[in-house]
């Protein structure tokens, strides 16, 4: 067994011709989940990939849904992490952000599960192989010489590939096969030595962007228009660090849970405490990923949404079950009135999804149980008129108070109520981010909140 290729083995073999890093853990703990949000943001999602196939350790790093639900996957995870029935045998992944569409808009993806041995170490990797893009990211290094490595050269990831297919010959023959074929199946890939001409500088904006330190002054009240410019600046990098450190982990959370719910073998209780898990770091990814939307947009204003032809009427069918489980236990009740057969309207479609949650969650929180959430979708001219209303009970025709008036704004983009505790937009961040998406917000007490959304042009 000493020639057997360890995952260690490989993050050696990707440190190569490379300088010592000279930073500790915490430090390189914080690089990786930022190279890991570079990678997936900034460069796989534009490149908009269709097939391919991805190799981690010791966890299931990828964790953008669209990657998911795209490519093929193998994870050597410890099995006092997550022993599987079958741990050789390919389990669907159900979609992270679009569960509640499963089966219409996206296909499932799947990885499967190999075990980790104990000289393969903990350090993370991940190897992402497609027609157009071949990648490998690895943390490596002694204590105080730690050190983030991404490799795109052909020479690394052919020898990188190489040495997994030694291993996995010895280890699981029909999972190695599997590998080959899905590469043959590739076709020609295009080389992307220069990837790290891309990569690094993106990186090292992302890194400048983060605030340096937590601490927040107050400025004087003679501040000039440069130190306002430079407050704003520094509360949105806070915001953009706080975002990103909260959604990555989660998401990896995630992925581990609805890997474990496909055991036969929980007891129910165990089952249903999973899902209270799944559910509450859904809903935490959600409201962070509607903050990260709003702080993108301060930041860069003139940033456009990508606008398609949306199905506003069924995406709030589609949507109704989710949000009735989130609101029936705060002890509400969601009503859909909706027109039927009504036209398109023209937005973001993924990020109209994200902003509608948070619509509902923002102006429901303080509401006292018992009462009922009406939305209502109907025709207004050349655009469609969304309402939300809340009612103290079905039979009640008088709307309340939506949103609570002790919301005291910390910012530009966020408000903190201190009566839930809760932390929500601002109401300026609210009406910007929904403007960016083609929808334009009006608020009355006695008509609760309306958005009017522009009809898409029929081809």
């Amino acid at each position: 067994m000493n020639n057997t290729v360890t995952i260690n083995s490989l993050q050696l073999r990707m440190a190569e011709d490379v300088p010592l890093g000279r930073v500790d853990e915490q430090v390189i703990r914080r690089l990786w989940w930022a190279a890991l949000d570079t990678l997936q943001q900034e460069i796989l999602l534009n490149m908009n990939l269709t097939k391919g196939l991805w190799l981690a350790s010791p966890l299931p790093a990828l964790y953008e849904s669209k990657l998911l639900d795209r490519l093929d996957g193998w994870v050597w995870a410890p099995d006092e992490l997550i022993t599987l029935h079958h741990p050789n045998r390919a389990f669907l992944l159900p979609s992270h952000n679009k569960s509640i569409q499963q089966g219409k808009y996206l296909k499932k993806g799947s990885f499967n599960r190999l075990p980790l041995r104990e000289n393969d170490g903990y350090d993370p990797l991940l190897m992402i192989i497609t027609p157009e893009v071949q990648v490998a990211l690895a943390l490596q290094g002694k204590p105080g010489e730690r050190n983030l490595l991404m490799r795109s050269d052909p020479e690394t990831l052919t020898d990188l590939l190489t040495m997994l297919d030694k291993r996995l010959d010895t280890e699981d023959f029909l999972q190695a096969q599997k590998i080959r074929d899905l590469l043959a199946g590739l076709g020609q890939l295009k080389t992307n030595e220069d990837l790290s001409k891309t990569f690094w500088p993106l990186l090292s904006s992302k890194l400048a962007g983060i605030a340096p330190s937590l601490t927040i002054q107050t400025l004087p009240e003679a501040e000039n228009l440069d130190d306002k410019s430079n407050k704003v600046t520094s509360e949105i990098s806070l915001l953009e660090a706080i975002t990103h450190e909260v959604r990555t982990p989660l998401a990896t959370i995630r992925t581990l849970i609805r890997s474990l719910l496909k055991r036969k073998d929980l007891s129910n209780t165990v089952l249903s405490r999973l899902k209270q898990i799944d559910t509450e770091c859904t809903e935490q990814i959600d409201r962070f990923g509607l903050i990260f939307n709003a702080v993108e947009l301060e930041r860069n204003e003139s940033k456009k949404a990508s606008f398609a032809s949306t199905d506003l009427g069924e995406m709030l069918c589609l949507l109704c079950p989710l949000w009735r489980k989130q609101l029936d236990r705060r002890s509400l009740k969601l009503q859909l009135d909706i027109t039927p057969d009504l036209p398109h309207v023209l937005s973001d479609p993924e990020r109209l999804e994200l902003m509608l949650g948070g619509l509902i969650d923002r102006n429901t929180r303080g509401l006292k149980p018992g009462g009922t959430i009406l939305l209502k979708l109907r025709p207004a001219g050349p655009r469609l008129k969304l309402q939300l209303i809340c009612q103290m009970s079905e039979l009640d025709s008088e709307p309340i108070q939506l949103e609570s008036e002790e919301n005291s704004d910390l910012g530009t983009v966020l408000s903190w109520n201190p009566n839930t505790g809760s932390l929500q937009l601002t109401q300026a961040a609210t009406q910007r981010l929904l403007e960016s998406l083609g929808g334009r917000l009006t608020r009355r007490r006695d008509r609760g909140i309306t958005v009017f959304f522009p009809i898409a042009e029929i081809k």
